[in-house]
């Protein structure tokens, strides 16, 4: 089905809330009670082509959209390619530890084309800005893809052309292989589900566009 058929709907304002700052006070009131997710969780070469890792941004908003998608399986929100281990969310957002917000996506590649994904994710993104989306600014929240396979890497590169031809500025999305990936803390997890109200970078018009792309193919 052709996306763009439902970017009508796309264009109403929406909150501008930074994604850190719009959590910070439950946060910090619930940081001492909550456990911290087991963040020892590496991938490993075991990973398959039907899995891949997005970062675009607040990763709460980006979980939520390929949630939406028909033919996803599962959805988690942790932190890529970073230099420390184990990390904290308020060690990423607030010390130097070069990873990024980043949503790890788990489909049914006999029903989602990795295609439509790569797609999907240009929706959600400026790619020409460097380290910035919406109201938050800083290297976590740089954009990429990060693949667990080379059979993904063709199609990731086609489509970075494909984008790059729409603008004037450079592509700003860097593409690497997933090198390191921990879980972000629980309370990150399903996080637009939990707080329907919170911050989402996204419009929101872009769910509707989300769970509807995959239909056709149903």
């Amino acid at each position: 089905m052709n996306i763009t058929v439902f970017l009508s709907t796309a264009l109403s304002l929406f909150a501008m809330t930074g994604c850190s700052n719009s959590m910070s006070n439950q946060a910090e009131r619930n940081q001492g009670l909550e456990e911290k997710a087991n963040v020892t969780e590496m991938t490993s070469s075991s990973d398959s082509t039907s899995i891949i890792y997005f970062a675009g941004g607040c990763f709460w908003g980006t979980e939520h959209f390929f949630k939406q998608v028909e033919g996803v399986i599962a959805t988690e929100v942790g932190f890529a390619n970073g230099r420390t281990d184990n990390p904290t969310y308020k060690e990423v957002v607030q010390k130097n530890t070069g990873y990024a917000e980043t949503v790890k996506v788990t489909y049914d590649a006999e029903k989602l084309d990795l295609n439509l994904l790569l797609d999907l994710y240009f929706l959600t993104i400026d790619p020409t800005s460097i380290n910035k989306q919406g109201n938050d600014i800083g290297d976590q929240y740089r954009t990429g893809i990060y693949y667990t396979s080379e059979q993904q890497l063709p199609l990731i590169r086609q489509r970075i052309d494909k984008e790059a031809a729409k603008h004037t500025r450079p592509i700003a999305v860097e593409v690497t292989p997933l090198k390191k990936y921990y879980k972000a803390e629980e309370y990150h997890q399903d996080y637009l589900d939990k707080n329907p109200g919170g911050y989402c970078h996204i419009n929101p018009a872009l769910f509707k566009v989300a769970e509807e792309a995959n239909k056709a193919k149903q």
